[in-house]
């Protein structure tokens, strides 16, 4: 099957080298210093992002890219989404056309509020571009990293691709689908981070199952509205990248975006959250991208947008609760859904 390559000593990026060498893979795994390879190759763990998984035989870590991306038949990019760009370009010289790229990252680009199948072309030769692949779905990575039965699915162009991909990842505990709606896949595991945020602060309240079973189904519809908009196939926003990330994020105390949620409806600061955390919440920067995106579609998002301002604008959570359910009554498939849900 070939050497796999992860960039990114993030939580996940560790996972599923772990994972990955489990099954009997030779995995290296990429760090930003030598200083930092040095002390995961001692310890034999990533004692900061995956603590109490030790690392298989078959992984390394390296602060070469050369020495990380020369054998590898499977480039993993697991770094955050604000920093895609920046990896990309530094991995660009090492790649050819033997090589597949794959997004693990589940964010837009702050700026542009491109999906990262977006983000990494424009910064590698176009010869490869029919390389670039994403991996989404419910995927929690402690529970993968304690091995776990977990599902995922793999959207790329060239189906062809996505087929060696899904080979490459799949293992008897890592069950993987291969879906060709890179589009729906991308948004799908964007945009859940923004609902779990939002069902972090009803946890937080304590407003009870009712409220959340209501939130994660009128967040599925947000999700789906824009998702449609951008060209997505609503079916998606059916299978594991949609609903079903979309539970595991927002039910789950694994779930960075919900517990930062859930500190915020006890009136912590943003700030002060962020700063205790080891990994990022990738639905803080998202939200701000999914309403500039939501824009451009003309498209509806009030759970979002209440989302939005209680980051970025001071508002409470409560009152943040009580408008987003004062608003107009309306038919419950209206506008974008209404359409996805005729061409079911």
């Amino acid at each position: 099957m070939g050497e796999v390559a992860v960039i990114g000593t993030t939580g996940w990026g560790t996972t599923l080298g772990i994972m990955l060498s489990r099954k009997g893979m030779v995995v290296a795994l990429w760090a930003r210093t030598e200083e930092e390879a040095a002390r995961l190759n001692r310890e034999r763990e990533n004692a900061e992002r995956t603590p109490g998984f030790p690392f298989p035989e078959g992984l390394r870590a390296t602060a070469a890219l050369d020495e990380a991306l020369n054998k590898a038949a499977l480039v993993i990019l697991a770094v955050p989404s604000q920093h895609m760009r920046h990896h990309a370009r530094l991995i660009r010289e090492h790649l050819d056309s033997t090589k597949l790229v794959l997004s693990v990252a589940k964010g837009l680009e702050l700026d542009s509020a491109k999906r990262m199948s977006e983000v990494i072309p424009e910064e590698i030769d176009p010869r490869f571009h029919h390389n670039i692949c994403v991996l989404s779905g419910p995927n929690l990575s402690r529970e993968i990293a304690r091995g776990l039965p977990a599902t995922a699915v793999v959207a790329g162009r060239d189906a062809s691709v996505v087929a060696r991909v899904q080979k490459m990842m799949a293992s008897p505990l890592f069950r993987v689908y291969v879906n060709p709606d890179v589009v729906g896949v991308e948004l799908g595991g964007v945009l859940k981070n923004i609902i779990a945020l939002a069902a972090g602060m009803v946890d937080g309240l304590g407003y009870g199952d009712n409220t959340k079973a209501g939130l994660l189904t009128r967040g599925l519809a947000e999700i789906t509205r824009l998702g449609v908009a951008a060209g997505a196939n609503p079916l998606t926003f059916a299978g594991l990248a949609g609903l079903g990330d979309l539970v595991a994020t927002c039910s789950s105390p694994l779930s960075r975006n919900r517990f930062l949620g859930q500190e915020l409806a006890k009136g912590r600061s943003l700030e002060e959250i962020t700063a205790s955390m080891t990994g990022i919440a990738e639905g803080v920067t998202t939200t701000v991208a999914a309403l500039k995106l939501a824009g451009d579609y003309k498209v509806e998002m009030p759970i979002a947008q209440q989302v939005y301002r209680v980051l970025y604008e001071g508002l409470d959570v409560r009152q943040g609760i009580v408008e987003l359910m004062g608003r107009e009554l309306k038919h419950e498939f209206s506008d974008t859904l209404s359409s996805a849900v005729k061409r079911l």
